[in-house]
């Protein structure tokens, strides 16, 4: 809607990941160093964490469009809720092999015979699993003996696990332990920093035509990052509702005034949290 209004090619504020619009801040940068790192490597596991709204869907996305489409085949699995026998199955379903057999040896001769065969070819697997955290105990074992698929000393599968914090605090586990020395890399994505949030919004702005309509008040920043936490998904929402109210209002102009209303809109919603402002000091009360 807005973007029209304003002359923009498309709406820069989706919160659905677009890794044409992601913004290399600090932490993302070195999550995708790591990320770089661990596929020159070409084994193991690769572990990426993060609050909700951080962008891992994103870096996933980033880090996978730069494939040539020849080199490496990946697949990537949301479904995380489930046990080992049946990850194993949805993993070969994702390879595009016949998942209809209760036998889980005959599953995993056919995902060996795969692999070998894109190995000789050159060729390596990459399984991207999200929502990760979620995974049981046994179904984290099953992946961890996927790993061990070799041809000639080389390992022919290798996996990214992708999920919220506690993933790291799982795979610390004593029974897991065989998993956590397969690990090569591990990124943690944070939020972003305040002096971020300008340069956030405004390098998505630029990638989808922005010329200065509407211009941008420097006051409506700080309270973005107070409202969004930083979160680069909830600063999504935020700047999506401003540009909306823009357009209602038929302003070519934003500034706090703005900024503080659409806050206030999305408080009442319940679609983000308030501000919280310090307890009084209870001895200077005691004072009064």
């Amino acid at each position: 809607m807005y973007e029209s209004f304003y002359g923009l090619t498309e709406e820069p504020f989706r919160l659905t990941p677009d890794s044409r619009l992601c913004f290399s801040h600090s932490s993302y940068k070195n999550a995708k160093a790591y990320m770089h790192y661990a596929l020159y490597r070409g084994e193991g596991f690769v572990v990426v964490t993060g609050n909700p709204g951080t962008g891992k869907s994103t870096l996933i996305s980033d880090i996978t469009s730069e494939f040539d489409g020849g080199k490496i085949l990946f697949t990537s699995l949301n479904c995380t809720q489930v046990e080992g026998d049946d990850l194993i199955r949805l993993i070969a379903l994702n390879f595009n092999l016949d998942g209809a057999t209760e036998y889980k040896s005959l599953l995993l001769h056919n995902l060996k015979t795969l692999f070998t065969r894109l190995h000789n070819e050159g060729r390596r697997c990459l399984l991207i699993i999200d929502e990760a955290q979620d995974l049981p105990a046994d179904a984290l074992e099953e992946l961890r003996l996927l790993t061990n698929l070799q041809q000639n000393n080389q390992p022919l599968l290798q996996i990214f696990l992708v999920g919220q914090s506690e993933l790291r605090d799982t795979i610390k586990s004593p029974s897991l332990e065989q998993l956590h020395q397969r690990i090569v890399a591990t990124c943690h994505l944070q939020t972003l920093e305040e002096l971020d949030v300008e340069k956030y919004i405004k390098y998505r702005l630029s990638q989808v035509g922005w010329k200065d309509n509407p211009s941008l008040s420097n006051e409506i920043f700080s309270p973005i990052f107070e409202a969004s936490k930083g979160i680069p998904r909830l600063i999504n929402l935020v700047c999506s509702r401003l540009f909306l109210h823009g357009m209602v209002e038929d302003k070519q102009h934003l500034d706090l005034g703005d900024i503080e209303q659409v806050i206030e809109s999305l408080i009442q919603e319940e679609l983000i949290s308030g501000i919280k402002t310090p307890p009084a000091d209870q001895t200077l009360l005691r004072s009064i």
